[in-house]
């Protein structure tokens, strides 16, 4: 049988589906790339070229992958369409060539971070700071280094109380991130307390949520302090009617009688 016949006769791509379901989320436009992840993708780039070959990567073990691209469709037409070109060797050693059309079906599904969102238990961890003063020196400096740093891109939520501001995250490891970023930046008290929420008797999972709460130290730059006796012995024998000069990860003061000056972490 020549070629040509073999090509009527013979459908390599039989087995292939031709169409295909692919789930997007439309609060957060990521697509589910099973089992759990969910990725951004742009239409007709090379992230949703490899996610949609994977759906069919199964089905595709006993062919030669050639070529593959996208089809233009409507924007909003929930159509995906790729041109595939495979290879298969069949009887008597010949080598048949075949380029078919797979549409990939865009099917609408919440994410589960989007779905906590609007459940309204969309934070798994908080970051409570707390600084018990009449003015906001301290969180102005601290809002300049948050952003210097980018650690806001995290936060799901960032809420101003009074005395502090709420920082909400979706994992304890972010908002842990946050509490060290504060431990280092300026002098603070730390507490952690956990709360559960559910546990899975079958499969003895716990999900908490966790509460960090962070006191910053009242004293800012130019506030006049009053220390212990102990302590200011410790210092050097300062006298006890100190100036704080700076404030970082540790207080700075100064003695306006000797100008003496020592720091101590609080």
């Amino acid at each position: 049988m020549c070629v040509a016949c073999l090509r009527t006769q013979v459908d390599i791509s039989e087995g292939i589906p031709k169409q295909v379901t692919v789930h997007f989320c439309k609060q957060c436009e990521r697509y589910l790339q099973p089992p759990a992840t969910w990725m951004h993708c742009a239409l007709e780039s090379r992230e949703l070229l490899a996610l949609c070959l994977k759906k069919l990567k199964s089905s595709m073990t006993k062919v030669r992958l050639i070529d593959a691209g996208f089809l233009w469709t409507e924007p909003h037409s929930k159509r995906i369409k790729m041109k595939l070109t495979i290879q298969k060797e069949v009887m008597n050693g010949a080598i048949l060539q075949q380029v078919f059309v797979v549409e990939f079906v865009v099917q609408y599904q919440m994410c589960d971070d989007c779905h906590r969102v609007e459940a309204k238990d969309f934070w798994k961890a908080v970051v409570q700071v707390r600084q018990k003063t009449v003015h906001k020196k301290t969180f102005y400096y601290l809002e300049q280094l948050i952003l210097k740093h980018k650690l806001h891109q995290n936060a799901l939520n960032i809420k101003e109380i009074h005395d502090g501001i709420d920082f909400y995250y979706g994992s304890k490891q972010h908002a842990q991130k946050m509490v060290d970023f504060l431990q280092c930046t300026v002098p603070c008290r730390c507490k952690t307390s956990q709360r559960l929420i559910s546990h899975d008797i079958h499969s003895n999972t716990y999900n908490y949520k966790s509460t960090f709460s962070a006191e910053i130290v009242p004293v800012c730059k130019d506030n006049v302090v009053c220390l212990p006796p102990r302590l200011a012995q410790s210092l050097g024998n300062m006298g006890q009617i100190c100036v704080c000069i700076r404030v970082t990860s540790t207080i700075h003061l100064i003695d306006p009688r000797t100008l003496q000056s020592g720091y101590f972490f609080s």
